[in-house]
C-alpha cells in the first residue's frame, strides 16, 4: 500500500502484479506435479529430433553427427528407386486402409447389435468380453495366434481338416493369408474399445424420438435406420476423418510379432522395414530417411483430417 502511495505522490502509476504471476502463485503445485512428465517428454520426444540429421548424411557411428559426410537428399532418392522400399510403402497403405475401413465398420455394427440387448447383465458381460483383448499386448496375442494358426497341430487347421476335409493353410507363411490374419486379428483386438464411443453416442439419443417413430409404425430396423444412425453420424465422421492420419501406421507391434521372411513381399511395412534397415543392417541414414518421410506425410494427413473433422462435424481440440 505504501508503495502505491509513494508512486501516486511521484506522479507515477502504481505497479500492478501481473495476472500471470498471480495465477502461478495459486497453481504452482500443479506445475511442479506436471514437471516430471514435461521433462520426460522433452528428453524422449524432442531431443531425438536432432537425430534426423542422419537422413541427410552418410552417418557412421564412429564419426558422429558432425564428421559424417553430408549427402543431402540421396537417401530420399534411394527410397523411391529401390523396388523393396516402394513395395513396403504399398504394403503399408493396403494393410492400413483395410484396418481403418474394417475397424470403422465393425464397431458400429456391433454397437447397434449390442444396443438391442435388453438385459443389462448380459449386455455388460458381452461388452467386457469384447473389450478385454484391448488390454493384451501383441507379444502375448502374437504367441497365441502363432500356436492357433500353426500348420502342424494348430487348432484352426485341425478344425478345417476335421470338419471340412481341407488341407492345412500356411496362414503366417503365405502373403495373402498373412494380410488377412493381420487385419482380422487387429479388428478382434480393438473393435471392443472403439465400440465404446458409439455406445455413448447411442445412449445420448433422445428416447422421445424412438417413441415418435414407434407411434408412426416404424419397426426396430426402421428406428435404427432413421433415428439411431443419423444421431451417430457426427461421431462417425469425426472418427473416420481422424483415422486418416493413421494411413501410414499399419501396426509395428503386431506385424513384428507375427511376420517372417516368407511374407516380407506382402507383409513388410514401413515401421518394420525401418527397424530391419537400422538395427539389423546398420543402415541408419536410410532408415532415418524412410522414417522421416513417413512422419512428414503422417503430419500432413493429421492436419488435413483435423480440418475435415472441424468442417464436417464441427469438431476441434483447440
Amino acid at each position: 500500500m505504501s508503495h502505491q502511495l509513494e508512486a501516486a505522490a511521484a506522479g507515477r502509476p502504481p505497479k500492478k502484479t501481473s495476472s500471470l504471476v498471480k495465477g502461478l502463485k495459486k497453481t504452482w503445485p500443479l506445475h511442479v506435479l506436471i514437471l516430471p512428465g514435461f521433462i520426460i517428454a522433452i528428453i524422449f520426444h524432442y531431443v531425438p529430433i536432432f537425430g534426423l540429421i542422419m537422413a541427410f548424411e552418410d552417418y557412421k557411428p564412429w564419426l558422429g553427427f558432425f564428421k559424417s559426410d553430408w549427402v543431402g537428399l540421396k537417401h530420399f532418392h534411394s527410397l523411391f528407386m529401390f523396388d523393396e522400399s516402394v513395395q513396403v510403402i504399398w504394403n503399408t497403405l493396403i494393410i492400413a486402409v483395410l484396418k481403418i475401413v474394417c475397424g470403422l465398420f465393425v464397431p458400429i455394427v456391433f454397437a447397434l447389435l449390442l444396443n438391442e440387448v435388453r438385459k443389462t447383465g448380459i449386455k455388460r458381460g458381452i461388452q467386457t468380453l469384447v473389450y478385454l483383448p484391448h488390454f493384451l499386448s501383441w507379444v502375448i496375442l502374437g504367441g497365441i495366434l502363432i500356436d492357433l494358426l500353426s500348420v502342424k497341430g494348430g487348432l484352426v487347421n485341425r478344425m478345417l481338416m476335421d470338419l471340412f476335409g481341407a488341407k492345412p493353410i500356411f496362414f503366417l507363411g503365405d502373403g495373402d493369408w498373412f494380410r488377412f490374419v493381420v487385419v482380422v486379428s487387429d479388428i478382434w483386438k480393438e473393435f471392443g474399445f472403439g465400440m465404446i464411443v458409439y455406445l455413448a453416442a447411442i445412449a445420448g439419443v433422445n428416447p422421445s424420438l424412438y417413441e415418435a417413430a414407434e407411434v408412426d409404425g416404424a419397426t426396430r430396423w426402421k428406428q435404427t435406420l432413421h433415428v439411431t444412425l443419423p444421431t451417430m453420424l457426427p461421431i462417425i465422421i469425426v472418427v473416420a476423418t481422424l483415422q486418416l492420419g493413421n494411413v501410414l501406421n499399419a501396426g509395428f507391434d503386431q506385424i513384428f510379432n507375427l511376420y517372417n521372411p516368407l511374407v516380407y513381399s506382402k507383409g513388410d511395412v514401413i515401421d518394420t522395414f525401418v527397424y530391419r534397415s537400422a538395427m539389423l543392417k546398420g543402415d541408419f541414414s536410410f532408415a532415418t530417411a524412410v522414417g522421416l518421410f513417413k512422419s512428414v506425410i503422417s503430419f500432413v494427413l493429421i492436419v488435413i483430417s483435423y480440418r475435415m473433422a472441424y468442417k464436417f462435424a464441427n469438431y476441434r481440440i483447440f
